[in-house]
């Protein structure tokens, strides 16, 4: 059998889970759309695909504590009704699922906010309220009940969220709690709340539920727990009648990445090997796995009994039953881009995938056979044309795909040697998998004409984009990214033109040097300051960068803060990286001229010259339409999809979306 630990099933005593998989809990937002069918079928979903539990995004057990005002939560007898849908839907699929109980303390966007003191959370505009006494009652009480009305709504069990800086995990550290009563001050008060919570859900629940306890391992922030803190609680939560702890790591106010793509694999679970002999209850390992094969070695290697995923099920849904049918090769890969989950979630939009666009649209975007078999041609193996003629060829067409490269993946190929985007490397290998065993003819390495076309049915354009020319004068040449990535010889001191997303990966690229901390997780720690919680606390470390490989000047023209358009929740890693580095990062730059000497600009007003070995045009892209115009003049109709249609920043979300959603109508 493939994977024989991570496909053993784990006996919790009054129920076995077939494997050792959890679904860790995402808020997608579904549950707030009311659509209670669509709720249902994105978890029913995922276990067809045959993962071994699920837990649910965050539930509130009040309205204080929900995530924002409006939250979902078990309030009524009509949401057990609705939530009954979802379970009964999942029962069906042959699946189990948790319900996540998230009280969100201080972190609630909300006026209403409570927590252990009242000091506001660098992450929300709203001072929380200091809970008293009946206050703290209270929250306990809602927070059993919720549990109550989870197991009469149908769910197996549920898990309390005790971690990422959330209600439970402010009321465990000196951080966030300033009491001096019986809730505060020694760690035996401090640690009070969350295990008198677990102690009521086990006596509201009894004892055949799935209690799951989600203990942050590492919080890293300045005054957070200790590992002997972490121990402690632990111990106290498997006496108080959790069935399994689950591990967070890190507050969402850190300033350290723990989930992005440019975070090592398994870069945190070494902690929870350190916790696993301490307890005699299963103990869930997570972050930055998304691969069967190293899941399997994790729990191999004594590591944990349980692995965590969530974004690799947003992915792929099937990751399981495909593992176990020996198809590893065809599971659609998280490439922890953050772009269309968590980007999504803190702007207040529904999650979906940037690899699968049909992630929480199960019920609208569908791959149905098609009843008329076309022949379709898609010329450009970049990610539009890759995943439009994956679709189409799935629902049934025959596709042809073409190319003028020797392979396929387009631009995902530059954004591959990007250290710290080596998850582009299992994009491109699952594209070129898939699109072998879906029976798609390719056509490589040569240019695509308009007689090439004539006889197909339908006719996709998908290629690509070029680099713009910012139109800078002068006596030498820039280079482009293109030629930068692809290894040209940059010098010592190099001026990138252009501070959006290709500038800054040119400019990691620059200052890695050809190494990249992705790969080597113990460098990765010691660069972001991620220390040992036995000896420091809350696992913060002093950061300790390896100095650059070159000094680099990061430009834009915008009179604004460079990198204020990255993504919303991995924007900020990188630009921490580039001053990490040392990069200079200046907006408000006019160019006047490539020089001998380097790059002449003007700021405020002053002209100087950066003297830089080469200057690095990162300035945009423009459509690739050549052959789209061509195709209109012989009057061959052809759908126009990804760059070629809009050539914005390198946006691999909206040109995988743009090609399935166009193939699905084929």
């Amino acid at each position: 059998m493939p994977y024989p630990h991570l496909l053993a099933p784990l006996d919790l005593g009054h129920i076995t889970l077939k494997n050792r998989v959890l679904m860790g809990s995402m808020h997608t937002g579904l549950e707030e759309t009311g659509d209670w069918n669509r709720v249902a079928e994105f978890y029913a979903t995922r276990a067809r695909g045959g993962v071994g539990l699920m837990v649910t995004g965050g539930m509130a057990p009040n309205p204080e504590g929900g995530v924002f005002p409006g939250a979902a939560g078990l309030f009524t007898p009509q949401d057990i009704a609705n939530h009954r849908i979802v379970t009964d839907r999942v029962h069906e699929a042959g699946g189990l699922i948790a319900m996540q109980i998230l009280h969100a303390g201080r972190y609630a966007y909300s006026k209403d906010c409570v927590s252990a003191s009242a000091i506001k959370s660098p992450i929300s505009p709203f001072p929380p309220r200091e809970l008293d006494e009946a206050g703290i009652e209270k929250q306990i009480a809602d927070i059993a009940t919720a549990a109550s009305r989870a197991r009469e709504a149908g769910y197996d069990g549920v898990e309390i969220m005790g971690s990422e800086g959330y209600f439970l995990n402010q009321f465990l550290v000196t951080h966030t709690n300033h009491r001096t009563d019986r809730w505060g001050g020694s760690f035996e008060n401090r640690m009070r709340l969350p295990v008198d919570v677990v102690r009521r859900v086990r006596a509201a629940v009894g004892a055949d539920f799935i209690v799951i306890y989600r203990i942050s391992l590492i919080d890293l922030i300045p005054d957070g727990s200790t590992w002997e803190e972490v121990i402690s609680l632990a111990r106290a939560v498997e006496v108080a009648g959790a069935s399994i702890l689950n591990t967070g790591i890190g507050w969402h106010e850190a300033r350290v990445p723990t989930i992005a793509t440019s975070v090592p694999r398994a870069a945190f679970a070494h902690l929870t090997a350190r916790l696993r002999p301490e307890v005699t209850i299963p103990v869930i390992t997570s972050n930055r796995i998304n691969a069967p094969e190293v899941a399997e070695a994790l729990l191999a290697a004594g590591t944990a009994d349980m692995v965590s995923m969530a974004r690799p099920f947003l992915a792929d849904p099937d990751f399981v039953a495909k593992a176990a049918t020996g198809r590893a090769d065809q599971i659609a890969p998280c490439i922890a881009c953050n772009q269309a989950c968590l980007d999504h979630t803190f702007s207040g939009k529904l999650t979906t995938c940037l690899v699968n666009p049909r992630a929480c649209h199960e019920t609208l975007l569908s791959y149905d056979p098609t009843p008329a078999p076309k022949s379709v041609a898609v010329v450009g193996a970049g990610p539009a044309g890759m995943m439009a003629a994956l679709v189409a060829a799935r629902r049934g067409h025959r596709v042809t795909l073409f190319d003028q490269a020797e392979d396929v993946g387009g631009q995902l190929n530059l954004a591959r040697l990007v250290p710290g985007k080596e998850e582009f490397n299992g994009l491109v290998a699952w594209f070129a998998a898939s699109i072998a065993e879906a029976g798609i003819e390719i056509r490589l390495g040569q240019a695509v004409g308009v007689d090439h076309l004539r006889g197909f049915d339908e006719v996709v354009v998908a290629t690509g984009v070029s680099p713009r020319d910012p139109a800078i004068a002068g006596q030498v040449q820039g280079l482009s990214y293109i030629e930068t990535l692809r290894g040209a010889a940059v010098g010592s001191k190099v001026a990138v033109i252009g501070a959006g997303g290709i500038g800054f990966d040119v400019a990691e690229f620059l200052v890695a040097g050809g190494h990249s901390l992705t790969t080597h997780p113990d460098e990765w720690r010691r660069e972001w300051g991620v220390g040992d919680p036995a000896t420091s606390r809350g696992g913060l470390a002093e950061p300790a960068p390896e100095a650059a490989a070159r000094q680099v000047w990061l430009l834009q023209r915008k009179a604004e803060k460079p990198g204020r358009r990255l993504g919303k929740t991995t924007g900020w890693i990188h630009r921490a990286a580039l001053q990490m580095k040392g990069v200079k990062m200046w907006g408000g730059v006019s160019y006047i001229g490539i020089e001998e000497g380097g790059l002449r600009i003007s700021r405020d007003g002053v002209e100087e010259l950066l003297a830089v070995d080469r200057v690095i045009l990162c300035a945009g892209q423009v459509p690739n339409r050549g052959l789209a115009d061509l195709l209109a003049e012989a009057g061959i109709a052809a759908h126009v999809i990804g760059g070629a249609d809009v050539a914005a920043e390198l946006d691999a979300k909206r040109a995988i979306d743009q090609g399935a959603r166009l193939a699905a109508r084929l």
